[in-house]
């Protein structure tokens, strides 16, 4: 039996000409914001990708089908669905098997980027070592995707609620690059900068695809982590921040809130406590890491 996959028309186009593609994750449709502003946001996020010369492939599972893009009766439908599943590694097939419908996350769209042939994705921050984990464990399979399945994945750094000196001891013990564009610290998401040194830096989209492509040459398996800073004009100092995000976990503490529930949680508090300036900067990030993903794709597809 083979797993098949739904491509949209634009998808299937842009494949038959090899053109670039630019994955999108889900979640941040289901899980990160109301109707209609989730769509909103997911139609303005395309419309970047297609601006800079790529195509968006937003990925989902709707009624155990595996969409590779999606088109805009379906995207209007998963932005007013409820009761979606949060899928990542470990749960995905078992969604696809049973019939299910569910969101991708990081960990997920990487692996239905690889099955579709797509080695650059989009997204917010990717999951990492959450506060606490020595005790809790808590640590995302985002992690562990990135050493396993060979996607570029451009993010704003990790969320700025988790352990960051934390998730990037771990990304190093995994063997991930970590590539700081056009700066030497790792960015905190909402804001441009943290206090850690990025590992890697490159300030050319074209680079950043050299480097993927001569890692699949030394047969080396994973992919690459691309820490891309928020614009100047969206970020939220980290000395604003901070505070709201410590209060949040102190909250999410207090409430026993736990696994996949924590970081909707956090974010859910965020945005009442910054009255929608996190939110703000998040669009803004997103749209700012669509842009470079499309740039590397487009410098990908033009090496290959």
């Amino acid at each position: 039996m083979t797993l098949q996959l739904h491509f949209s028309d634009e998808v299937a186009a842009a494949r038959a000409a090899s053109a670039p593609i630019v994955a999108l994750e889900s979640t941040i449709i289901t899980h990160g914001m109301p109707f209609p502003q989730n769509v909103e946001t997911a139609r303005m996020v395309e419309a970047v990708i297609r601006e800079n010369g790529a195509t968006p492939a937003t990925i989902a599972v709707l009624d155990g089908n595996l969409h590779i893009g999606l088109n805009d009766a379906q995207l209007d439908a998963l932005g007013q669905a409820t009761g979606v599943a949060k899928l990542s590694r470990a749960d995905m097939a078992a969604c696809i098997a049973t019939g299910g419908t569910g969101a991708t996350t990081v960990a997920a769209t990487m692996i239905a980027a690889h099955l579709a042939g797509i080695s650059v994705f989009a997204t917010g921050g990717i999951g990492g070592v959450h506060r606490g984990a020595e005790t809790s464990f808590d640590i995302s399979a985002d992690l562990r995707e990135l050493s396993k399945t060979p996607v570029t994945v451009v993010a704003a750094g990790a969320k700025a609620i988790l352990d960051l000196p934390k998730t990037l001891e771990v990304l190093e013990t995994l063997g991930v690059p970590v590539i700081a564009y056009g700066q030497d610290t790792f960015p905190a998401f909402w804001s441009r900068s943290s206090d850690l040194a990025a590992p890697l830096r490159m300030d050319d989209a074209k680079d950043i695809a050299a480097a993927a492509a001569t890692r699949a040459q030394m047969g080396l398996e994973g992919g690459q982590l691309v820490a891309n800073p928020i614009p100047v004009d969206a970020e939220i100092p980290r000395d604003a921040i901070m505070p709201v995000i410590e209060e949040a976990l102190s909250a999410a503490e207090a409430e026993g809130i736990s696994a996949k529930n924590v970081t909707p949680y956090l974010l859910d508090r965020i945005f009442h406590a910054t009255e929608g300036a996190s939110l703000a900067a998040n669009i803004a990030l997103v749209k700012n890491n669509a842009q470079l993903a499309s740039r590397i794709a487009c410098a990908s597809a033009r090496a290959s």
